[in-house]
């Protein structure tokens, strides 16, 4: 069997550029990635980025699902603590009523600083050393170690973030409970706790597949694999956990039927791409991906998409020290950068190492024509694969 091909956009905003253009280049990419075959286009979620606008998955995938016919559309993820269970049954629930069949509800857990039982935040653990930060090569997969947590733990503008995204009360629903709730939705099941059914309209049988994400093999992954729904194991975000992630998903799997759920584990990994025609053509392509990171990983929220050229600029001597090469370096040696057939050798590794059943590919590139081109050139090399 083939092993399916999908799009993640992060609906990035290059340099120079506006938040309407980048979605109408989204609008686009959506097209162009139904006529090249890819199974499914799904929206990232995030906020407080100049760069990156798809701070509503749902109302980006309405934008584009009138440009598409065939194409599963969906959500890599909502994330649970900027919207309440009912909000986000209701609003894919809205799209599956107009576009049945195709929708995809994927949700994960927010990010966030670690914190104690008592809720205060932890301090950042040490830096690791360049030994711990290389990681190790497993059936020829890069899988570096853990990068530097302090810059972004300790940023102001980190430490601000609870005010706009309150952190849950003791108390308050799991992941797990709100997973519960959200098919109980779709099931027309909910009840509350002094035992009032209540129905969500749309959304009681809306044809939605669930799929759940995370970087690690923690909570997540074990949800997921506990309630028999497909998982996500976000190798480019953490590529430091995607094994992890693929292995506890599956030793806490337990089929489920119903719409929802599945008979077997079923599980994507993403990954970073960018294909031209040749290896030094995409590697200029992906100049800006290193500052790019930096401004996300200092808590600065991810920078307008630089060219080349700014990219350069960005690290030229003395603007870029070591610290910043040390911060990005696992997303840099985990990257799929190069020729269609560089490329897909790479993500032949990718999928054969954590034994994917889909592969979900991320592109990011300043020329929005050339972000286009990477994924046709990357469609017409993979074939059956």
């Amino acid at each position: 069997m083939s092993t399916p091909l999908a799009v993640l956009d992060l609906v990035p905003v290059p340099s120079g550029s506006t938040t309407a253009q980048a979605l109408a280049n989204s609008a686009d990419l959506a097209e162009s990635a139904e006529r090249c075959g890819y199974a499914r286009y799904w929206v990232a979620e995030h906020h407080l980025n100049p760069g990156v606008v798809g701070v509503s998955p749902a109302v980006v995938l309405a934008l584009v699902a009138g440009r598409t016919r065939t194409i599963r559309l969906g959500a890599a993820a909502l994330q649970t603590g900027h919207r309440t269970v009912l909000s986000a049954v209701e609003d894919f629930a809205l799209l599956d009523a107009v576009h049945p069949g195709r929708i995809d509800l994927g949700l994960g857990r927010p990010g966030g600083p670690p914190r104690g039982e008592d809720g205060a935040p932890l301090a950042p653990p040490p830096a690791p050393t360049p030994e711990q930060q290389e990681g190790a090569v497993v059936d020829g997969l890069r899988v570096p170690g853990p990068f530097p947590l302090a810059p972004l733990l300790t940023a102001p503008r980190f430490g601000a973030l609870p005010e706009l995204v309150p952190v849950p009360a003791p108390g308050a629903p799991g992941f797990g409970e709100q997973v519960d709730d959200v098919l109980a939705l779709l099931a027309g099941t909910w009840t509350s706790s002094a035992g009032v059914p209540l129905q969500a309209h749309p959304g009681t049988g809306a044809d939605l597949q669930v799929w759940l994400f995370g970087s690690t093999g923690g909570t997540t992954a074990a949800v997921a694999g506990e309630r028999g729904l497909r998982f996500g194991a976000n190798y480019h975000v953490a590529p430091q956990g995607v094994l992890d992630a693929a292995r506890s998903y599956r030793a806490a799997f337990r089929p489920a039927g119903g719409p929802h759920g599945t008979a077997q584990p079923h599980l994507t990994v993403s990954a970073d791409v960018i294909v031209a025609e040749t290896d030094e053509e995409a590697q200029h392509l992906a100049a800006g991906y290193g500052p790019w990171v930096r401004s996300i990983r200092t808590s600065a929220g991810a920078i307008p998409y630089p060219t080349p050229a700014e990219a350069a600029e960005l690290t030229a001597s003395g603007r870029w020290t070591a610290a910043d090469d040390a911060l990005v370096a696992d997303r840099l040696a985990t990257r799929f950068v190069g020729s269609a057939a560089t490329v897909v050798a790479g993500l032949e590794r990718l999928r054969d190492a954590t034994g994917a059943d889909e592969l979900l590919v991320t592109t990011a590139t300043h020329d929005h024509a050339a972000r286009v081109r990477s994924y046709e050139l990357l469609a017409a090399q993979w074939g059956d694969r």
